[in-house]
């Protein structure tokens, strides 16, 4: 078994818990100020897919990216580096004269939000436990939540929507200079980390093949497992409206809370079962959850009255709350620590993938079926999920790499990233 990790450093996990936050905004953003976007550029409002699908590839590329890399340029340096990108994407969203410039620079915020994304989860598997992982992806949730509230206060005060990014682009910058001035205490913890778990583990610290990690089976089907996830989670919020209005008889204001309480329950649950899966062991609450959330998806699919749908999606959003966090936990546990960082960097990007696809694809089922289908696709995803996750917790923990590669090894202070040892995790 592997050690729990030290305490981690207050302001890290402040800096951590902020990062999250400034990776919801721009999401919250966009909903609310594209009407204000479109007419500015005179585009059809179809055209907003441009914008999605750019920043998508972007975050796709940087998340893989950054999962094999982590280790050259360490977290501190690829964090500092990643924000200030991201600021001067969104200082170009203010700034653009045309859509094409919006375009270009949503691209350049996919990829600094990719690399973010990847490398504090990266880390946090490392010197985080299931509390501290469950609240950091919590924060996230409160940045989505923030981010049309300062739209509409900038909207409402009669400026321009460009504000609304100048004002987010600006707090990025912040963020950025505060994790520029900690890259080595960033360091420091990520050292410390892996301190910990070679004395737990009593194993040596190594550099593998990238081919090592790629042949490793439990690396594909933990990349598929955040696809499916990451699917049900959105597919859930995107089309639950539809649901609950033109499925379920729910009047627009009623069905509009109900969402809002799905996106809630997820909040909630992430703070609360972080605590309970540090008491109760990470892979107990993730077994729990994933049955929990074919219990809710069940609820959603049976024909019945709103009230059983509304129940299903909040049971769904519970229980589904601390399956992203603790899958990142435990990938260590999975793949052999050596293999972690460039696991969660295919996990990050599958689950980019497992977003945009999956619930687009439901939408096309639904506009050429019913919107009643969504409960019976849901449920689908979730027990597939169940039985990923079973066959995977069957299989025995990956054990050393065949192929070593010679470890530099790096003083405390310097920026190269540490390489975690292999940890047995059964």
């Amino acid at each position: 078994m592997s050690t729990p990790p030290a305490r981690p450093r207050a302001s890290l996990l402040l800096l951590a818990y902020l990062a999250f936050v400034s990776l919801g905004l721009p999401d919250g953003l966009l909903g609310v100020g594209w009407p204000s976007i479109r007419d500015d550029f005179g585009v059809p409002t179809e055209a907003v897919g441009w914008v999605i699908t750019t920043g998508t590839i972007g975050y796709l590329t940087s998340s893989v990216l950054a999962g094999f890399t982590l280790a050259r340029i360490g977290v501190g340096a690829l964090l500092a580096g990643s924000t200030v990108l991201a600021s001067l994407a969104l200082t170009g969203y203010s700034l653009s004269p045309a859509l094409v410039v919006l375009v270009a620079c949503a691209l350049l915020l996919g990829l600094g939000s990719g690399a973010i994304d990847s490398g504090l989860n990266a880390y946090a598997a490392g010197a985080f436990g299931p509390r501290h992982m469950n609240w950091m992806h919590a924060f996230f949730g409160l940045g989505v939540a923030i981010g049309p509230l300062i739209m509409t206060a900038v909207l409402s005060a009669g400026l321009a929507w460009r504000w609304g990014y100048g004002i987010v682009a600006a707090a990025q910058l912040i963020l950025a200079t505060a994790f520029a001035l900690t890259v080595r205490a960033w360091q420091r913890g990520a050292l410390s980390s892996a301190d910990a778990d070679t004395a737990g583990a009593g194993a040596s610290s190594v550099r593998v093949p990238v081919r090592d990690t790629l042949r490793l089976p439990a690396v594909w089907s933990g990349t598929l497992a955040f696809a499916l996830y990451v699917a049900i989670e959105v597919s859930a919020g995107l089309w639950a409206f539809l649901l609950l209005t033109e499925g379920r008889g729910l009047s627009a204001a009623v069905a509009g809370g109900c969402v809002s309480a799905y996106w809630g329950s997820l909040f909630v649950g992430r703070v609360v079962q972080g605590v309970v899966a540090e008491r109760l062991g990470a892979g107990l609450v993730l077994r729990l959850s994933l049955v929990g959330m074919v219990v809710g998806a069940a609820l959603i699919a049976v024909p019945g009255p709103a009230a059983l749908a509304v129940l299903g999606l909040v049971v769904v959003g519970f229980a589904a709350a601390p399956v992203f966090p603790l899958l990142t936990l435990t990938t260590a546990e999975r793949v052999g620590a050596a293999h972690a960082d460039r696991a969660i960097g295919l996990q990050i990007g599958a689950a980019g993938i497992g977003a945009a696809l999956v619930p687009a694809g439901l939408g096309v089922l639904i506009g050429n079926t019913s919107v009643q289908v969504l409960g019976s696709a849901l449920l689908a995803l979730a027990l597939g999920l169940l039985l990923l996750h079973e066959w995977g917790a069957r299989r025995p923990a990956a054990g050393s790499p065949v192929s070593v590669l010679p470890a530099q090894p790096a003083a405390p202070d310097q920026t190269s990233g540490p390489v975690r040892p292999v940890v047995d995790g059964r």
